[in-house]
């Protein structure tokens, strides 16, 4: 039940993303809700059908695309709202990923997959829907660029990982990840915290 209810919480801030960056780009509300959908089910889609789950949550319980479509309608018509909140993007995103990267590790975990490979499940399920936003919207991917993204995803994954390893009831794995998580990445938007770059001679500069 833990576990649903946090999909289901992930599924709704990553859908606030996606339809607020649909937004901004001037999308129909047609594009809006596709967006919304893609951007709310892309790393939970990607994470059952790895683990085996099948058919992913997405497709089998109805909640999903309508939690997905309902972020979207309010995205779509209460924008100026959504606007008060700075940065409103990149804190829908913040928190889509820590929720989507500790509940991927933890399911993971639960089909009995070993702790390395869950910690990757985590992380993809953590940024396959941002990815899949950017894409749709023609920009290089976040989690491509140097901004502390993917990183953030990998400490959330390692938390749940470990406290698994310990014996700790999931609750607080996934609490504390969750919440590592988004603080990184909150501090990283914050700060402007960035990977390590390749700057050799003949490299491409940056837009």
């Amino acid at each position: 039940m833990l576990l649903t209810l946090l999909d289901y919480a992930g599924t709704f801030v990553f859908a606030l993303s996606g339809a607020t960056a649909g937004v901004r780009r001037r999308l129909d509300l047609f594009g809006v809700l596709v967006l919304s959908f893609a951007a709310a089910s892309a790393g939970g889609i990607l994470r059952d059908l790895l683990i085996g789950a099948l058919p992913p949550a997405a497709f089998r319980d109805w909640a999903y695309p309508v939690l997905a479509g309902a972020a979207g309608l309010l995205v779509f018509f209460c924008f100026p709202l959504m606007r008060r909140l700075h940065h409103p993007v990149q804190v829908f995103d913040a928190a889509g990923l820590a929720l989507f990267a500790v509940i991927g590790t933890q399911k993971a975990l639960f089909y009995d997959i070993n702790p390395l490979a869950a910690v990757m499940l985590g992380i993809m399920s953590g940024i396959g829907g941002g990815m899949l936003r950017d894409i749709l919207l023609a920009q290089v991917p976040q989690v491509l660029k140097a901004e502390v993204y993917a990183v953030a995803a990998l400490a959330g994954a390692i938390v749940v990982a470990a406290a698994d390893a310990l014996g700790l009831a999931p609750v607080w794995g996934v609490a504390a990840g969750g919440l590592l998580c988004f603080v990184i990445r909150l501090l990283a938007i914050r700060f402007r915290w960035q990977v390590m770059t390749a700057r050799w001679p003949g490299t491409d500069a940056p837009p």
